[in-house]
Parts: structure tokens; sequence; C-alpha cells
């Protein structure tokens, strides 16, 4: 065992080290599968400004048209239809009902 005095922002500390061997190993990460928060390919409809979801309209796999209202947002006591620019089949919907969402949250994709 070792000590060191090491100072970090202004205050001294006394850290305690072991001894190492050294050795060559691997180390291994678990091949995992993305994230579902991992936005997928297609148009991303974002939050316009900092509000609470009151009503989410659509569901993955569901089939948009140009201004389809995907969510309200209420802000500042007003209700805001969060529209589709596009056409297109819902690949992701990353919000709920109830939730707090901050400006330029990532709500929907449209592929």
């Amino acid at each position: 065992m070792k000590i060191y005095k090491v100072k970090v922002n202004g205050k001294l500390y006394e850290v305690e080290l072991e001894s190492v061997s050294e050795t060559t190993t691997r180390i291994e990460t678990p091949q995992t599968a993305p994230s579902p928060l991992t936005p997928a390919e297609g148009t991303k409809i974002f939050s316009p400004m900092q509000g609470t979801i009151i009503k989410v309209n659509v569901s993955v796999g569901s089939s948009v048209k140009r201004g389809s209202v995907l969510a309200i947002l209420e802000a500042m006591k007003l209700e805001n239809e969060i529209q589709s620019p596009i056409e297109g089949i819902v690949k992701q919907v990353l919000v709920t009902k109830g939730e707090s969402v901050d400006a330029n949250k990532l709500l929907v994709v449209i592929g």
C-alpha cells in the first residue's frame, strides 16, 4: 500500500492505493440491443416550447397525414397542437401523457 497526497480544488486529500500486479487481460463488454430511447431514422418532431404533454394522439405504427395532430402540449395555460409536417408511419413516440418536456425535446419520429 502506498499513501499519496492529492490536492483537489484547494482541498488536500490522502489517498491510499493498493499495489496491482500487471497482467494482460481482456475486458469484454456485453453486446446490447439498441436502446428504445435511441432515435429512429426519419423525420424528427421536437417540442417547440417547454410544457406538459396532455394528450398523445398516435402510437408506433400509426399512419399520419401532413397536418395530423400528433400530440397536444400545454404551455402557459394554452393548448398547442403538435402537427405532422409530413405523411408517413410513426416509428417512435418518445413522450407520454402527463410528461413535462423542455423546448427542443424529441417527441415523435415519423418515417
